[in-house]
């Protein structure tokens, strides 16, 4: 349908949305039913069995990554502030290689089903609750981030309630996801990794066809300034430099890939390590092209509206809504492309609350509910506990969608909460796998101090912007090719700018974000490390070898050889002859 020179969502998008949505339910039915029979339903549903095969899982792991935050949150950051942040795909391959070598053979070796559960075998029960419930907060203030996002862009295209579509988006991600457990969350993450690859690259095709060409795409970029990726100015409140970006980041996805209970239980899922470690390669490949995609996506956008900025003139509220508004200015040249794009981003949104769900129900049952029985519970009634705790953080995570909206920017709001999180309890789970003699109390105070540190500067930082006192500089844009109509709309907004920002927020609000995860993660170590000194160093016994990365383990386990070896050297006699020692 078209009103006023510009297409609306019509039928054909209607089914095609529709059709993604039936299809994700569908598998969640199919995966119930067919693992009705299954002799362990919690391993079942929480682990797949741990017979999963390598594409769904290492599609699980793509789509888990790039919710509908990256779709629409890259194009906005490429448009309004440049192409810095592009440089994230660098640190990825280092991410996987460290998860490989570092993390994932200390979960294999244990054959555990709750990453949590380390923290108790490491320390004690009281780590694994707050490792838990660390990872539940990162959940329940990411959630409702994701839930927007993909909310915000149907209310763009369609103009339908942003509050009703969220409701309905979940309603169906939490039917799947309460049916068919992993296997229905992997299985249809993989179908919906396949839709984000095909609405990103179609969109990316016909924009730059829009253009005219890359070359164009690419000048019109670099004229205004914004294509950058090597900016090394070492200052840490500049808001992305290669600095923060590649080294700040790294331990960010770090932190989301190598301990979070979401990626660990899709790679338990798997068999055997070698095919664990292939699926993060995969994963790694997939998580770069789709990032890349998103950023050209955004570079494309600005070539397309170089001469007539739609957020200068009104045509939309906020940078989010960039990529929708210029779907649909393409919407005339192919029919159902609104359809496939939302499909897309909701797709995103759809797997990483899925995944979220899955492993919440998992954390809350092997942690908190299961420790606390008298007696075991059968695996039926067991399965029926995280099928209603997956209704229960379901119905919670919408009525916090209302809170999103008071955010800044999709990029910078989720990486700063996330950071709250990330940091603490990649530090805790580094501190125990590298450091011998870190004990419980350094564990527990290392984890609580961090958390409360970065908690403290990530919502102060937030305020500062959602008040103005923080402002960040952004890429010029024009709007000399508009019509004189829109034109007239935007006579006093460079005052108004500029009479906006006065006072200067606290030092520390004013650092990167993206800086947060290791400001969390070197607090936990600090302080775990020195409190462990105080109160008395644990002690290595060769027996919690396992408990170690590999690294460590090997170094260790020389030492503590030696160690026996020159004991028995000092215990046997000196030979007959006097000579020497046998």
């Amino acid at each position: 349908m078209e009103e006023g020179g510009r297409k609306h969502f019509d039928i054909l998008d209607s089914i095609v949305f529709a059709g993604m949505l039936g299809v994700s339910a569908i598998v969640g039915v199919y995966q119930a039913y067919k693992s009705r029979k299954s002799v362990n339903a919690v391993e079942e549903y929480l682990v797949g069995g741990q017979n999963m095969s390598i594409f769904p899982i290492s599609m699980s792991l793509i789509a888990s990554y790039i919710s509908g935050i990256a779709l629409l949150g890259l194009p906005a950051e490429m448009y309004v502030y440049g192409t810095q942040l592009w440089s994230i795909v660098i640190a990825d391959c280092f991410v996987s290689l460290t998860m490989a070598v570092v993390y994932l053979p200390v979960f294999y070796g244990l054959k555990i089903t709750s990453s949590y559960e380390y923290l108790e075998m490491r320390f004690n029960h009281v780590t694994r609750l707050i490792g838990s419930f660390i990872f539940l907060l990162k959940m329940l203030l990411y959630i409702p981030l994701v839930i927007y996002v993909p909310a915000l862009a149907f209310n763009q295209v369609t103009g339908v309630n942003l509050h009703m579509i969220a409701s309905i988006v979940c309603a169906v991600c939490i039917f799947y996801t309460t049916l068919g457990g992993l296997k229905a969350v992997v299985w249809t993450d993989a179908i919906q990794t396949i839709v984000m690859f095909g609405g990103v690259i179609v969109v990316a095709v016909l924009g730059t066809s829009r253009v005219g060409s890359v070359a164009e795409v690419w000048k019109r970029n670099l004229d205004t300034g914004r294509i950058e990726f090597f900016n090394m100015d070492p200052n840490p409140t500049v808001r992305h430099t290669f600095w923060t970006v590649v080294i700040g980041n790294y331990l960010n996805w770090l932190a989301t890939c190598s301990v979070n209970q979401a990626m660990v239980q899709r790679c338990l899922a798997m068999p055997n390590l070698r095919k664990s470690n292939i699926t993060i390669m995969i994963m790694a490949i997939g998580i770069t092209t789709l990032v890349s995609l998103s950023c050209y996506t955004g570079i494309v956008i600005f070539a397309a509206f170089h001469d007539c900025d739609p957020l200068t003139t009104k045509q939309i509220r906020k940078p989010d809504q960039l990529l929708p508004y210029f779907v649909m200015e393409l919407s005339r040249l192919i029919p159902g492309l609104p359809g496939l794009f939302i499909s897309g981003v909701f797709s995103a949104a759809l797997s990483t609350m899925s995944t979220g769900l899955n492993s919440m129900a998992g954390v809350i049952y092997e942690d908190m509910i299961k420790p606390c029985l008298n007696k075991p519970m059968s695996d039926t009634n067991a399965s029926r506990i995280m099928k209603i705790t997956v209704v229960v953080i379901g119905i919670v995570c919408v009525a916090l969608v209302l809170l999103v909206e008071k955010l800044s920017g999709l990029i910078q709001a989720g990486k700063s909460l996330s950071g709250i999180t990330a940091g603490p309890l990649l530090g805790v789970f580094t501190l125990g796998m590298f450091s011998p003699y870190a004990n419980s109390q350094g564990a527990i105070a290392g984890a609580l101090a961090s958390l409360c540190f970065v908690a403290w500067i990530s919502f102060g930082s937030q305020a500062a912007v959602a008040t103005g006192k923080i402002h960040f500089p952004v890429k010029p844009v024009s709007t000399a090719g508009c019509p004189e109509a829109l034109r007239s709309t935007v006579a006093n907004l460079t005052v108004i700018m500029e009479t906006a920002v006065k006072e200067q927020p606290f030092p520390l609000y004013r650092m990167s974000y993206l800086w947060y995860t290791w400001v969390g993660f070197l607090t936990a170590i600090v302080v775990g490390s020195l409190i462990s000194w105080l109160t008395g160093p644990n002690k290595y016994k060769p027996e919690d070898a396992k408990l170690y990365t590999p690294i460590i383990r090997n170094l260790l386990n020389r030492k503590f050889a030696k160690k026996t070896t020159d004991l028995k050297m000092e215990e046997k006699p000196p030979s007959i002859d006097g000579s020497k020692i046998c």
